[in-house]
């Protein structure tokens, strides 16, 4: 599921869309806010759906290497480890993935079915497949193992895959490394006593709510906020001051003051996190000293109200 963070990166993005194209058209920016979330979520699912996908290739292969005419002992008796693997089995039964899949017409790997033969075949090539066929049985561990093995080494990595979901989505590049990590994790949290049920794009129904009160509330008093930002840098013009991090202090500034239950803290670190990875290292330098001399101003002029304990 989505993160607070994850949240965050998509919140500055639309913020800096909006800003940029000088539009006041609120609800635009917002609907697209909310769906480049929830394609994420679609690219959660047809990334399991490709796991299924390459295991049917396999079976296919298998399946018409048995009906040769002059089969081989091996063919007519292959190795159906892989195809029996236990994990993609709970994932092709699902029938919240499949269901998923089905409404939201995600049959990617039908149209553009080079790309499961492409992995299935750097899977083939690789140690790690090969140790795994060295023998015709396995544990529900050992299947796990294997598939968290080939997912790390082989298709989380692999840049024409990149490519191919950059192309469909160009609001993927940014959420391929958060939905890698979400499979592994999902892998992970797979067991044998449970049918696999879709994970959840939201934790709850706060996270959820978060994503557009947060941009609403930055973007409806962003320009207030600027006053007190040119008050805490009086060295700098604010043209010089790279739009992200304006950006990204004035999404802070927002939680210290209209988010009563996210500790100060908590929401300085992150910004500060958030920089080191779209702006700069010392933009993170630069957030943070602004953002503890305004966080110092608020706090004794009593405007931040935060409930429960230890919250400042």
């Amino acid at each position: 599921m989505i993160n607070r963070r994850h949240i965050r990166i998509k919140t500055m993005q639309s913020v800096y869309a909006l800003i940029q194209s000088n539009s006041d058209n609120l609800n635009k920016e917002e609907k697209f806010l909310t769906l480049s979330i929830d394609k994420m979520h679609e690219l959660y699912a047809l990334i399991l759906s490709l796991l299924v996908e390459i295991q049917g290739l396999a079976s296919n292969h298998i399946e018409i290497s048995r009906k040769k005419h002059l089969a081989s002992s091996d063919e007519k008796n292959p190795n159906t480890k892989f195809v029996d693997n236990q994990i993609i089995n709970f994932l092709k039964e699902s029938d919240s993935l499949n269901q998923y899949l089905e409404d939201k017409k995600l049959t990617n790997w039908k149209l553009d079915d080079e790309f499961v033969k492409l992995i299935w075949k750097l899977i083939q090539k690789s140690d790690t497949y090969k140790d795994y066929m060295k023998t015709k049985t396995s544990t529900f561990a050992d299947d796990k193992k294997f598939l968290l093995n080939i997912y790390k080494e082989i298709i989380a990595p692999n840049d024409k895959l990149a490519d191919y979901f950059e192309d469909q989505n160009i609001s993927w590049v940014d959420d391929i490394p958060f939905v890698n990590t979400w499979i592994v994790r999902t892998i992970n949290e797979i067991k044998s006593t449970k049918p696999f049920v879709l994970g959840k794009l939201y934790k709850d129904v706060d996270d959820e709510k978060f994503v557009l009160n947060l941009f609403r509330k930055v973007v409806l008093n962003h320009e207030k906020y600027d006053e007190d930002i040119n008050e805490k840098t009086p060295n700098w013009d604010s043209e010089r001051i790279a739009d992200i991090d304006m950006i990204l202090i004035k999404m802070a500034i927002c939680e210290f003051l209209h988010f009563p239950s996210i500790p100060t803290r908590v929401s300085m670190n992150e910004y500060i996190e958030i920089a080191k990875d779209y702006s700069s290292q010392k933009s993170s330098f630069f957030i943070n000293g602004v953002l503890d001399k305004i966080l110092k101003e608020y706090t004794e002029a009593k405007r931040i109200k935060k409930i429960g304990r230890g919250l400042l």
